[in-house]
């Protein structure tokens, strides 16, 4: 009956409409998203772009020349080649512009559009033509394309003798080896201290953040179990265990960090493994399977809810706020203080908004002036004029 109602309708419209009606965006863009959106906050349609880009997220790799670009001021821009990808050693620099991709002028393109460009199959090549600063005549580059790996260890050192610091910027496939990788180079047993960065973090693969607190937990300890009302109740163990090797170890996250990153923050704290510092996280454990569609489309379903090893329900409340102040306001303020749960030790922590750290530490905020320098980009200009004068 529903169904005889919604065919009806587009019947109607397809019929009558002032204009023709694309079938396409009308069920792609319109009927499927609205239908997902009265759901919940996560469930999504992905077109053929967004869903192969979800693919490259995931799988921590694409084909293309590695670099960051953005639009400023009605142009894109590159903001940083990666180091030592094929645009880094070509010699494309922060700030320049990017005015043609080989026969395509970029005017009127949106980044996406420009980063289609600049992607494509290993081997092949691309030419960029750029204005640069200090510069009076357009520079052209001819780029060979190469696989450009998205690092999700970002950072991984010491900051004194004996006090490692590792960041984890998001989880993709490749994240467990990364993050073994690194703390191979620490000498384990005599450290004083782990950094654990997930501040900003918005998660990934849920086999990625299991495969990552599996590193410091004790064999056979639970990480995270997930329920939902067409799944069997699962639930996910430390398998490998960190061999016996414990040393201090304090995570720090904020109100950017979710998904996986609450998964490996909340076991951590569960278990008394180490020290929560920072905000309260996103709050997001609502479980998405994601079911390949025709036409290279992709559906991302919500399955099922998160609970860390005490019983704690990440995700917080999204059906009693607007979809606005879910995503932008402050978590801190939508933790539910009512919902009490014991770590390994007998500490109360609560669920139902997020994780809570153990030691608040708020985010610095700008005052009116450092805003003003960020939103005029002041420092990346001064930076860019700072090369042209020394080229």
């Amino acid at each position: 009956q529903t169904l005889a109602a919604f065919s009806k309708v587009y019947a109607i419209i397809e019929q009558n409409y002032a204009n023709p009606v694309d079938p396409n965006r009308a069920i792609y863009q319109g009927a499927i998203p609205g239908m997902l959106r009265v759901l919940d906050p996560h469930s999504g349609f992905f077109d053929a772009r967004s869903f192969r880009l979800l693919r490259e997220d995931q799988q921590g790799r694409y084909f293309g020349v590695g670099m960051q670009i953005a639009p400023r001021d009605g142009r894109t821009i590159v903001v940083a080649p990666f180091v030592g990808s094929p645009a880094y050693r070509a010699g494309l620099r922060p700030g320049d512009v990017i005015f043609q991709v080989d026969d395509t002028p970029t005017d009127g393109l949106t980044t996406g559009e420009v980063a289609d460009r600049l992607k494509g199959p290993r081997g092949t090549v691309v030419r960029i033509k750029v204005m640069r600063e200090g510069h009076d005549e357009p520079l052209e580059f001819v780029i060979t394309r190469d696989e450009i790996p998205r690092i999700s260890v970002e950072h991984a050192f010491e900051l004194r003798t004996g006090i490692a610091y590792v960041r984890i910027s998001n989880f993709n496939e490749t994240t467990q080896e990364e993050l073994a990788r690194v703390l191979g180079q620490f000498d384990l047993s005599h450290l004083k201290g782990l950094l654990l960065d997930l501040r900003g973090n918005p998660g990934g693969l849920l086999t990625q953040g299991v495969a990552a607190t599996d590193l410091f937990l004790a064999k056979n300890q639970l990480i995270v179990s997930h329920r939902g009302r067409a799944q069997r109740d699962r639930r996910y163990y430390a398998t490998q265990g960190n061999n016996g090797v414990h040393y201090p170890l304090i995570v720090l996250i904020d109100r950017g960090s979710a998904s996986a990153s609450e998964i490996v923050a909340g076991a951590i704290q569960d278990h008394d493994r180490g020290l929560i510092v920072g905000e309260t996280s996103f709050g997001k454990g609502l479980v998405q399977t994601v079911y390949p569609l025709s036409q290279d489309t992709g559906l991302a379903l919500t399955t099922a809810r998160y609970y860390t090893p005490s019983g704690r329900l990440i995700q917080r409340d999204f059906r009693s706020v607007s979809l606005y102040n879910y995503y932008y306001r402050d978590s801190q303020e939508n933790n539910n203080r009512g919902q009490t749960y014991k770590t390994d030790s007998g500490r109360i922590v609560y669920g139902g908004g997020g994780i809570a750290p153990d030691v608040v530490v708020p985010h610095p905020r700008l005052n009116r002036f450092q805003e003003l320098l960020r939103d005029r980009d002041v420092f990346f200009n001064f930076a860019k004029h700072f090369l042209a004068d020394r080229d």
